[in-house]
């Protein structure tokens, strides 16, 4: 794992600045381009301190290297608001660059999505959620299709995904055994489906089942907001100054809420995990990176970018003709320093 140090001597910018981007100072006065720059050398010294195979003879088609296309649910602006989506792609540009094929980008515009350069393609690898007519526009540049964190139709393709629960569970396992009873779930309500509809968010589904089971459910415990750091700053800190009760723990549904439920708590003179306990979700270079470091569920993002290159690789090597697989990452919980036990009275 990268260090603010190696980030610094990677990107130019001071330990400071860095340290700031990842913790979402919100007196910090950046630019879009700065905050990608540190988002982008996280994600690739994190990709580089891993022992890498040795690079095999790049797979062809019909004597060509192959072509692949990478297609994004987020624009550019989105991916630095939740990076996740950001080391997905990088992940997998990097595994395809290490096996030697050639990537280009699919280009939005008005809904449907164009190579950003002409010639074949033999597959498109699609990351994130797509909405049915999307998907029919991308089959239509490659029947060789991929998604990855999602799976529209099991039955028409091949696809990469995690199991939410598990993760879920692993981290609330983690909190009830420390003692911590009164555990909040800091997310939205809704967002979207494999099929880009919306429904009821799903880690938060797995959080009331979980919660309900052991008979430690209380709708209060419920913290409603959207998924980015401004956003869950600003709730968790409008429930402080409302002085409503705080839980003992938070899991978050992701490592953007973490870092703004954090910052709500230093500004208000709360500590984290000595006054409440955080548990963040996707564990991306940023997890590590940032004051104090996140106990996080671990997406294993490199694992799943890399398996989805494989498959997308497997199927344009037998032209398409092979029954669609499903692949469901197990998610770890990585322990760091924003837990501990309940404080006791």
């Amino acid at each position: 794992m990268a260090t603010l140090r190696e980030l610094a001597e990677e990107t130019g910018f001071s330990i400071t600045t860095i340290s700031r981007v990842l913790n979402d100072d919100p007196t910090l006065n950046v630019t879009d381009a700065t905050r990608a720059a540190i988002l982008d050398a996280a994600g690739r010294l994190h990709y580089k301190s891993a022992a890498r195979p040795r690079r095999p003879r790049a797979a062809q088609s019909n004597g060509a290297v192959l072509r692949f296309a990478v297609a994004e649910m987020l624009s550019p602006a989105e991916q630095l608001a939740d990076p996740y989506y950001l080391y997905l792609k990088n992940y997998a540009e990097q595994r395809c660059r290490d096996l030697g094929y050639t990537v280009t980008h699919l280009t939005e515009h008005g809904g449907a999505y164009l190579p950003d350069a002409p010639g074949r393609l033999d597959g498109v690898l699609a990351i994130g959620i797509f909405s049915e007519q999307q998907i029919a526009g991308l089959e239509k540049l490659s029947a060789n299709l991929v998604f990855l964190d999602s799976s529209p139709d099991e039955l028409r393709y091949d696809s990469v995904v995690l199991d939410f629960r598990l993760g879920i569970e692993q981290a609330l396992d983690e909190l009830t055994a420390l003692g911590h009873r009164w555990i909040g779930f800091l997310g939205p309500d809704r967002k979207l489906d494999q099929k880009k509809r919306p429904a009821p968010e799903v880690r938060r589904q797995h959080y009331i089942r979980y919660m309900q089971r052991r008979e430690l459910y209380d709708p209060a415990l419920l913290l409603e907001t959207a998924m980015e750091a401004t956003a869950a700053r600003e709730a968790l800190s409008r429930r402080i100054a409302a002085g409503i009760s705080l839980p003992t723990a938070l899991l978050a549904a992701n490592e953007e809420t973490a870092i703004g439920a954090v910052r709500a708590l230093r500004e208000n003179g709360l500590g984290v995990p000595a006054d409440l306990s955080i548990i963040s979700f996707n564990d991306t270079a940023l997890s590590a990176l940032t004051d104090p470091p996140l106990t996080s569920v671990s997406t294993h993002v490199e694992v799943m970018s890399e398996t989805a290159v494989g498959m997308l690789a497997q199927r344009a090597a037998a032209g398409g003709k092979t029954l669609p697989l499903k692949i469901v990452v197990p998610p770890t919980l990585i322990r760091r320093e924003s837990v501990c036990p309940p404080k006791t009275e």
